[in-house]
């Protein structure tokens, strides 16, 4: 039987980015029982990810983290770096991006002898009620979730609720990671090693900053409770990964946790934690 596979791109014209995807498609088109499609970023839809066995990404880590909104906990991922920074300082770090050109040929016949590594990835979500009891949950974010007021320049007003904690809080925002999160935006916001997280509890636990309270400082958690959040703002969004808005108003209430569907990313050289 043929395996049914997705590769989503950013289009950014760039040249060595280019030549990654023409060589993707290359050894796509020459392996055997294989049918694929190439989608770019911007033109891709969630249709486009029903009933495929497998989805490649050709990037760097942005790219995957705006494309796996749309992936479900069954469909393995498989990220490609097209421009690894080992190559150039320019490059891309690509984390989850374990496979590059020079070795997709190998990977892929890796992953379709199912010899692949499986990183079963736990992902945050926000579910959102508000005051005429709407809900609408936000797409899972793989790394960090913001919930702040629409307008930067205005404080975020809002009340939490988290295990014993229950306050009212004035800051910058609230910001969400996952363990492996650590290393993106939280890590420029708050200074994490205090709270001495352990990584065996990375499948239940996450991270919760107040960016800048109206006291001056940061308060933080690693925590495997759901926290509530009620705005007192007229405008509030979450945002999860820096992608997609959702917006609420004063009396709405947030609830946050690490309850996403997971992701199944594959890797090749390590397990990722």
């Amino acid at each position: 039987m043929s395996t049914n596979i997705l590769v989503v791109y950013k289009k950014n014209h760039e040249k060595v980015h280019d030549q990654s995807i023409s060589k993707v498609q290359q050894v796509l088109a020459e392996a055997d029982e294989v049918s694929f499609s190439m989608r770019a970023r911007e033109a891709v839809s969630r249709a486009d990810f029903i009933g495929r066995d497998l989805v490649i990404v050709v990037g760097g880590d942005g790219t995957l983290t705006s494309i796996c909104h749309n992936v479900d906990a069954e469909t393995p991922v498989m990220g490609v770096n097209s421009h690894p920074r080992r190559d150039d300082p320019e490059g891309s770090l690509g984390f989850f991006m374990d496979s590059t050109v020079d070795s997709f040929a190998q990977d892929l016949q890796c992953t379709l002898e199912g010899k692949a590594i499986i990183n079963t990835l736990p992902r945050l979500q926000a579910t959102i009620t508000s005051t005429s009891g709407n809900v609408i949950k936000t797409d899972p974010a793989l790394n960090d979730l913001l919930v702040a007021n629409t307008h930067q320049y205005a404080p975020s007003k809002y009340r939490l609720q988290c295990g014993g904690v229950d306050e009212k809080q004035q800051s910058s925002g609230l910001l969400f990671s996952t363990w492996l999160g650590q290393g993106a935006w939280i890590s420029y916001v708050a200074e994490l090693s205090s709270l001495k997280a352990d990584k065996r509890d990375a499948d239940s636990h996450y991270f919760c900053v107040s960016r800048e309270l109206a006291s001056g400082q940061c308060a933080m958690a690693w925590t495997n409770e759901a926290t509530i959040i009620t705005s007192d703002m007229h405008r509030g969004y979450a945002v999860p990964d820096g992608w997609d808005e959702y917006h609420f108003n004063r009396g709405a209430s947030i609830k946050v946790a690490l309850d996403g569907p997971t992701l199944s990313l594959l890797t090749f050289n390590r397990q990722l934690g």
